[in-house]
């Protein structure tokens, strides 16, 4: 895992957005550990909709609104906003029922339909994720492009009334059948009241796209109100919650704040991340390595806190020990793409010929899992570069820039790459790769502007 500004590595998704004013940058955060916590918060719901916990993505957007909204039939996308004014776990769960039963009732595969039957996916507002990590410390993370106008995006995406109203059904039925208690999506949708007498450019997106109304709160009102059950504790989901809000609160907060709110010392495992987060950002690097090695030997199989023990370590400039608790995280989870980025930025920070080559092994290793991680290809580039190998080092540029939506860069890069290798190789046919995909944008542009 790498932070880029806020600390959090970027990836591409593409997903389906609103935007309630003007067009505007909005940033993919990714970071393993918010990530499991978030799927460990919505496993209950996910199970109640038919869903396994893997087959659909919590991801996060960097942004104060509030919004909520999926981006295809795999993606659940939250604003950090939404994320840090959720007061328990029963309201995230709402939100993500609702959100999960616009999936489970085929509302996005309908706009899917609609979207490909237009001329061109730009001018139906649909939204290309370019979310790229910064390419060194200090450098603000590239955004998510939006791609159309947004009068035009929100008709898109808002959801009709009708919707509305079945997923608000659909995701009480969830939440009933997981134990939670319905009454969190009325205190979630009460956030929102008034919303609709307010100007367009000054509603929060969750207000735009997702309509509201009084009938629509006095009718979730009655399904809670009908459903007669007990809600059941759920420790699990309120710890992951908490550690969840915790450490993005951490990250995006002042961190004097959150020492303020935590105190100096105790509190458990999440106080103790968000002081370990909070005094590296100030920063006071040997008390916030102090602060992460106690909480990873507090819970020491959990590969998460390995790893931001490693960031820790990698951005105090201590690349060897860096290396070694990068190498723990992986071996507790040798398969998730994060960590594996992570261990390979370390290698390459410790920049000896051994460790660039293992370098190129694992970052390739996470390329396969999850290849639009454009933090993850910055690092192989450096890698590959690092051990002669400077048309590999053009491939993985070349697909770094297309992630960042830079067609014309990546294309010079994949041409330069074709140059140098063997043609038809696993290298050069990458490289074709991008070259075609420069050539579909600028297609797509020419048809726009003609």
């Amino acid at each position: 895992m790498v932070w880029r500004m806020l600390g959090l590595a970027l990836g591409l998704v593409l997903v389906a957005a609103a935007a309630a004013g003007p067009l505007r940058a909005q940033v993919l955060l990714r970071d393993a550990d918010i990530e499991h916590a978030l799927r460990e918060v919505a496993r209950p719901v996910l199970a109640a909709a038919g869903f396994g916990p893997d087959q659909i993505r919590i991801l996060v957007i960097e942004d104060r609104r509030l919004n909520a909204f999926v981006g295809d039939a795999q993606h659940v996308f939250v604003s950090s906003g939404l994320m840090l004014r959720m007061k328990d776990a029963p309201e995230l769960q709402a939100v993500l029922a609702h959100e999960i039963a616009h999936i489970a009732n085929g509302h996005i595969t309908r706009r899917a339909a609609n979207a490909r039957s237009a001329r061109s996916a730009a001018g139906m507002g649909i939204l290309l994720a370019l979310a790229a990590a910064g390419a060194g410390a200090g450098e603000a993370a590239a955004g998510v492009a939006l791609g159309a106008a947004g009068s035009a995006q929100r008709l898109f995406f808002a959801h009709t009334r009708a919707e509305e109203a079945a997923a608000d059904q659909s995701g009480v039925r969830y939440l009933a059948a997981a134990g939670i208690d319905p009454g969190a999506m009325v205190r979630v949708l009460e956030l929102f009241r008034g919303q609709e007498a307010l100007n367009i450019g000054r509603q929060d997106p969750y207000a735009v796209t997702h309509p509201l109304s009084r009938d629509r709160i006095r009718a979730l009102e009655g399904h809670a109100a009908a459903w007669g059950g007990a809600a059941r504790e759920d420790p699990a989901a309120a710890y992951w919650f908490a550690r969840a809000q915790g450490k993005l609160g951490a990250w995006l907060q002042n961190p004097a704040q959150t020492l303020r709110a935590v105190g100096r010392e105790g509190g458990g495992d999440v106080a103790t991340l968000r002081r370990a987060v909070a005094l590296h950002r100030q920063p006071k690097p040997a008390e916030a390595i102090a602060e992460a090695q106690r909480l990873a030997a507090a819970r020491p199989d959990d590969p998460f806190l390995r790893d931001l023990l490693c960031q820790i370590l990698l951005e105090s400039r201590r690349p060897a020990e860096a290396v070694a608790t990068c190498r723990d995280a992986v071996r507790m989870s040798p398969r998730h793409p994060l960590l594996l980025a992570g261990l390979g930025r370390a290698l390459v920070a410790e920049g000896s010929a051994r460790a660039l080559g293992e370098a190129i092994e694992v970052l390739e290793a996470a390329r396969s899992r999850d290849p639009a991680d454009p933090a993850m290809l910055r690092d192989l580039a450096r890698a590959y570069a690092g051990t002669g190998q400077p048309g590999m080092a053009s491939v993985a540029t070349a697909e770094r820039y297309a992630l960042l939506g830079r067609f014309e860069d990546a294309a010079l890069h994949a041409r330069r790459a074709q140059d140098q290798l063997p043609r038809g190789g696993p290298g050069w046919l990458r490289a074709e790769d991008v070259l075609r995909a420069a050539e579909a944008a600028s297609a797509r542009a020419r048809r726009r502007g003609g």
